[in-house]
């Protein structure tokens, strides 16, 4: 009762406000025609489906002959999920455990029907199919109708360089894919990292927070006109406010930030359809990537990869045993852990959606406020449950 009263009290200007984002509110499975991340190329080896989740639907994922298909995880007939218990009579098929419906990897195609070969269903009923494709050592799949964009539409700029060298990890979070997409692209949560040991072992300069300075437009840039479609946000707030080093209460300094030689963060934009970039981190000649992909409601794949521009073969190896030794334990997971639980602490707030009208935003927000008016414009669809189930 109490939380309804708060919704009904609630200032009119701010329920105005919120309706400016409306349909990023509704998207709680994510965008629909967008291309996703969802494992790492040597995580599917030559035969062995794959199962998972995106966007609420079952999904199988199988490489043949060297490529990639994406199967709907749910047979046509009856209903259940082709995944309870894989059969691949013949390589480019795959066969419902229940009926033995058959279809086709290639384009879903009901093919045979190994209890009925004479059924006027065969050739007739056609399975959802996916686009997928592989780069920098990823696997995306296109989780949308008609034909897909191309990739760098979806990607951050940089991130397909060919110098690029990209490694990274792939884990799953108990919290609403939003959350932490504004975790991440939050200019004021950086205070949350302030005992890191990225921070420390490696000499950065990391201010407790910002204070704005000057015009509060001026704290961010919208990209809504890229030469591949590209649509995102600039936190400029590094840029055009005051880094908060020494945190008071009463006057009295209880708190400082870290005083390092080695500056990063100075670039950071978030991009349709939830992706993050941090140029430079954790180290000056390196960039971070994460995703937030929506696997359902309540969870999301943190998708997180580092990239470092590599010129031979030598220098990529010495990247790839550094990043296991170095980046992987201290940045991917000793830094960003902290963003796993806070993100993980607002979910009960939001998860009667009622967080979106009683949040309390302050000045360093204009960020996060920017990217939500930017995903509600410029999504290319809405993910619902009867997309789902369709």
């Amino acid at each position: 009762m109490k939380k309804e009263m708060d919704v009904a009290n609630v200032d009119e200007a701010i329920l105005k406000r919120v309706k400016g984002w409306a349909p990023y509110v509704d998207a709680k499975l994510g965008f629909r025609n967008h291309w996703y991340p969802v494992m790492f190329s040597k995580e599917i080896d030559e035969g062995e489906p794959k199962t998972l989740k995106l966007l609420g639907e079952n999904l199988l994922v199988n490489r043949i002959d060297g490529k990639l298909y994406c199967l709907k995880d749910r047979c046509l007939h009856r209903g259940v999920q082709l995944s309870v218990k894989v059969e691949c009579k013949t390589k480019s098929t795959i066969t419902c455990w229940y009926h033995a419906w058959t279809y086709r990897w290639e384009d879903g195609v009901l093919c045979d029907i190994l209890t009925n070969p004479t059924s006027a269903q065969i050739g007739r009923q056609k399975l959802k199919t996916y686009p997928v494709q592989e780069a920098k050592g990823c696997v995306f799949i296109y989780l949308g109708d008609g034909d897909p964009p191309p990739l760098a539409r979806d990607t951050p700029p940089n991130f397909l360089d060919d110098d690029m060298e990209i490694l990274g990890k792939n884990q799953i979070i108990k919290s609403n894919w939003r959350l932490a997409v504004e975790n991440g692209f939050d200019p004021s949560h950086i205070y949350i990292h302030k005992d890191s040991i990225l921070v420390k072992d490696n000499d950065l300069a990391l201010p407790l927070g910002f204070a704005p300075g000057g015009d509060r437009k001026q704290q961010t840039r919208v990209v809504d006109d890229d030469v591949v479609g590209r649509k995102g946000v600039y936190d400029l707030i590094g840029e055009h406010g005051v880094p908060v080093f020494e945190g008071t209460i009463g006057g009295e300094v209880v708190r400082e930030g870290a005083y390092g030689e080695k500056i990063v963060a100075n670039d950071i934009s978030i991009w349709l359809p939830g992706v993050l970039k941090v140029n430079p981190f954790p180290n000056p000649d390196m960039m971070q990537f994460e995703w937030y992909v929506p696997i359902d409601e309540n969870t999301h794949y943190y998708f997180q990869t580092l990239g470092k521009p590599c010129a031979n073969d030598e220098e990529r190896k010495n990247y790839e045993q550094e990043f296991e030794s170095k980046w992987k334990p201290m940045a991917l997971e000793g830094f960003n852990n902290d963003d796993i639980w806070a993100r993980e602490a607002m979910v009960d707030f939001y998860a009667d959606d009622k967080g979106w009208v009683n949040e309390m935003l302050f000045e360093v927000d204009e960020a996060i406020v920017a990217w939500r008016k930017l995903a509600s414009e410029h999504n290319q669809g809405i993910q619902t449950q009867a997309h789902v189930s369709g």
